[in-house]
């Protein structure tokens, strides 16, 4: 099924910022698809990619009376429903993380939740091109890891890498990869202790194969109720786990959103809080931080949870320049109580300057996934509601300008 959208519906316009001081909503910001949801989806939490053709992909997670689908924006605006997850049966239910997309054109993802006739802890699937779906893991809960959040990352060989936030031998979260033809292996199964816990976001792949993530909680002992602010780590090919780094409260806590990588080999991500906090509650409005090689953490802004946003849930973008983007869940000034987000720029001087702070009506609120930055130098984005829906939780897809 198809519903019509006009494409490059002007929200606001002109030309992005110059990098300085904290600026307000005036760079090229344009809504591609606001979300009714009924038929066409509702609550897009995860990030977006972009075919060569200049088709975008994502996912919407639903809502009490929906399970969530995968769709397709076409550059006319035309916005095709590919898969609609099912309540029984096989399928999964709750897709909030991105899609990854092979060079035949298949897309693939995980849900949070379903089969819901078994109870289920999620499943990792496959959509290809004319949007037939095939399931290709379906997770127990146990030693194989449950519940992922996050989508996945894809080799040249065609296997696929990603997290659960649960499961494990130790019920704190895995890393897994997922073969061709369909066998699961643990990567790495959390303690819950130093080595980190609960697993939020995706991962990133280094060109020897190492691959790199954070965790929710763990790390050590001095906050979030003793079980840790959560850390970066990586694992190596052969399996081994190092923890590059554990946050400890002043330097960040509760990182949702997983990182970039830089040429020169150093790590950018966000935290969403600050403080020794519980992660349940929150405290402080996050941070920015780089990770060199040589494991020296720096943080680049500290959120006031004012104008400038707060609470970001989501990695970053990292352009050829070294300016990073990002979303911010609140902040930003908006009518309700904390904001409704921003779209944020970080220069390599550490100015921070937000491109657009939302405005809790067509344009959205709540933006939880990253940006990409598209084939034209366009940066693509997802909010996760939006204020003049039927249910307050439809969302948007944007565009900011340069």
């Amino acid at each position: 099924m198809r519903v019509s959208n006009a494409w490059g519906k002007s929200i606001l316009a002109g030309p992005l910022l110059a990098l300085g001081v904290v600026g307000s909503a005036h760079a090229g910001f344009t809504v591609l698809h606001h979300f009714i949801g009924g038929s066409d989806g509702t609550n897009p939490r995860g990030a977006l990619i972009q075919d060569s053709a200049g088709n975008l992909y994502g996912t919407t997670a639903g809502d009490s009376n929906t399970v969530g689908g995968v769709f397709k924006l076409m550059p006319d605006g035309t916005l095709t429903v590919l898969h609609i997850f099912a309540r029984k049966d096989e399928d999964g239910s709750d897709p909030e993380g991105g899609l990854v997309q092979d060079e035949a054109g298949n897309l693939y993802g995980t849900t949070y939740s379903g089969p819901l006739n078994v109870d289920g802890h999620g499943i990792v699937f496959e959509i290809a091109p004319e949007g037939s779906e095939k399931v290709l893991y379906t997770f127990t809960g146990g030693s194989d890891g449950g519940n992922p959040k996050a989508g996945l990352i894809i080799d040249k060989a065609g296997n696929l890498y990603g997290t659960t936030l649960y499961g494990g031998s130790h019920d704190r979260g895995t890393v897994f990869k997922l073969a061709r033809d369909g066998t699961e292996t643990v990567l790495h199964a959390f303690h819950g202790g130093r080595d980190g816990a609960d697993p939020y976001a995706g991962l990133i792949r280094d060109k020897n194969g190492s691959l790199y993530g954070t965790t929710l909680l763990g790390g050590g002992s001095d906050c979030a109720n003793a079980q840790g602010c959560g850390t970066v780590f990586k694992i190596a090919p052969d399996g081994t786990e190092t923890v590059l780094h554990a946050f400890d409260g002043d330097d960040g806590a509760c990182p949702y959103g997983g990182l970039v990588e830089d040429s020169a080999g150093n790590l950018y991500g966000t935290t969403t809080y600050q403080g020794r906090t519980d992660c349940a509650d929150g405290l402080g409005s996050g941070t920015v931080f780089k990770l060199a090689p040589d494991g020296t953490e720096t943080v680049l802004h500290v959120f006031s949870g004012g104008r400038d946003g707060g609470n970001p849930y989501a990695g970053l973008t990292l352009d050829r320049r070294g300016n990073l983007y990002g979303t911010t869940s609140v902040g930003g000034g908006c009518w309700l109580n904390g904001g409704c987000g921003t779209v944020f720029q970080l220069a390599r001087d550490g100015s921070e300057t937000v491109l657009h702070a939302f405005l809790d009506g067509d344009d959205g609120r709540y933006p939880f996934a990253a940006l990409i930055k598209g084939r034209t130098g366009l940066l693509y984005g997802t909010a996760s509601a939006s204020g003049d829906c039927h249910n307050g939780t439809c969302g948007s897809v944007f565009a900011l300008g340069r």
